[in-house]
């Protein structure tokens, strides 16, 4: 049976101001839209701010300039956001994990476990290998020679740490996440390619998340680094030699090439690509769909590329860049 919460007690719990009784309780979450009796809601895009008006949720988290529209219980907080990040993990708390390795499980004699740590089926820890307290390794992960993972971190399934990789404390990593693979280093000899060794590792600081299918080359000389508080989203690709400053958050799809330098507290959106060897400043935003072809020195939010437009629009945009180049020495273009 889902646990209920006083509105009173939450309020209290996480310092907000609640308008309504405070006896009233709440045991589930939901949008706005598909909120019932019993359900908490929060608003904190303004796109959403048209369903408040017919909600149907017990209390709505929200800030205080939307309190006054709110027609049910609220509970005021400048970052509704947040609060309802803290209250939702306290009402859907994860499952206890259970120490133990599970028999079909595939341990190196070297391989050294803490005693708090549960081992999924299949997963494979080879010689080496240094698993920290409480840590939580799902079915069919592998965690090669010589690497750590910190206490308390998770990996979920199929997630694949290569030899010499460092995980730091508190850490989650979802399913098919890889690293430590080799990062794309190839030296042409005439016509062909030759591999060139990719003797550095990746270390990942405390309480870093990490997306499914996210992928994060090993260093060439050089460790690659994600350091405390990163947050990547699936599908990413960060290649060999890559710095990622603490608590910077990178969305989906997104592309970083080798030897890239991100600053903390960045914001990267969906499929931006980066290109290698350049630096990015803390405190930037890179929108959605960007292409990051030289360093950025200062903080504050680059885009680039265009938005969509009706199709028939855009070939005559491209009709009149085609005639600006054809006229570009008229115009005294070089």
């Amino acid at each position: 049976m889902q646990p209920e919460f006083s509105l009173g007690e939450l309020a209290v719990r996480f310092g907000l101001t609640l308008r309504g009784e405070p006896e009233l309780t709440v045991s589930s979450v939901a949008t706005l839209a598909h909120a019932a009796s019993g359900s908490l809601s929060f608003l904190a895009n303004s796109r959403y701010r048209r369903q408040l008006a017919s909600t149907r949720a017990t209390v709505v988290l929200l800030s205080a300039d939307d309190e006054p529209h709110c027609p049910v219980a609220a509970l005021i907080d400048p970052n509704p956001y947040l609060a309802y990040a803290r209250i939702a993990a306290l009402m859907h708390p994860e499952p206890p994990k259970v120490p133990g390795i599970d028999p079909s499980a595939v341990i190196a004699r070297g391989a050294q476990i803490a005693s708090s740590a549960s081992i999924g089926a299949l997963t494979v820890i080879e010689e080496g290998a240094q698993i920290g307290e409480r840590v939580f390794i799902g079915p069919g992960c592998t965690v090669q020679k010589g690497a750590r993972i910190g206490s308390d971190s998770v990996l979920l399934c199929r997630v694949d740490l290569y030899p010499g990789v460092s995980l730091g404390e508190r850490c989650i990593l979802h399913a098919g996440a890889v690293i430590g693979a080799d990062g794309f280093g190839f030296a042409l000899n005439g016509g062909s390619w030759v591999k060139v060794p990719q003797v550095g590792s990746v270390l990942i600081g405390d309480d870093v998340e990490i997306g499914a299918n996210t992928t994060i080359d090993r260093g060439a000389i050089d460790d690659t680094v994600v350091e405390n508080g990163v947050k990547l989203d699936n599908q990413i690709q960060v290649g060999h030699n890559v710095v990622i400053g603490a608590h910077t958050a990178i969305a989906g799809c997104t592309g970083i090439s080798g030897s890239t330098i991100i600053g903390q507290r960045c914001m990267i959106g969906g499929m931006v690509g980066i290109a290698g060897h350049l630096s990015i400043a803390d405190d930037v935003v890179v929108t959605g769909c960007s292409l990051v072809s030289a360093s950025i020195k200062k903080p504050g939010s680059y885009s680039s590329g265009m938005p969509s437009v009706e199709s028939r629009l855009w070939r005559r945009m491209v009709a009149h860049l085609r005639r600006l180049a054809d006229r570009r020495d008229d115009v005294g273009v070089r």
